[in-house]
């Protein structure tokens, strides 16, 4: 499958994906701690891609989304933005909103 079809698909069947360095456990940069700190203090279930091991979506993802850095989170197949958006966002209520909802969409586990 072609990566471009591999990253719609991630992005198309998770309600929640957030592309970033290192895992939710263990982020490799600071600004993907600062955006799992935010994903985690809003408290709903999200998808990850650690772009670290997979270096054909580091390398394809911003051609994908016309953003150029990471993290990169997706919510309904629309991209939201990075760490500094997700805090702004935090900070208004607006992403607890957006997750709410996506949660909202998410089959039952």
């Amino acid at each position: 499958m072609d990566i471009m079809e591999v990253i719609k698909d991630q992005i198309e069947n998770n309600a929640v994906i957030l592309y970033m360095k290192g895992t939710p456990q263990f982020p490799q940069c600071g600004f993907s701690a600062r955006a799992v700190e935010v994903m985690t203090a809003v408290g709903k279930p999200f998808a990850y891609v650690n772009i670290l091991e997979a270096p054909e979506i580091r390398s394809s993802l911003p051609k994908y989304g016309n953003w150029p850095t990471f993290p990169q989170l997706w919510i309904k197949g629309e991209l939201i933005g990075g760490s500094d958006i997700l805090l702004e966002m935090q900070r208004s209520g607006e992403l607890a909103q957006m997750m709410e909802e996506a949660a909202s969409d998410m089959p039952e586990q």
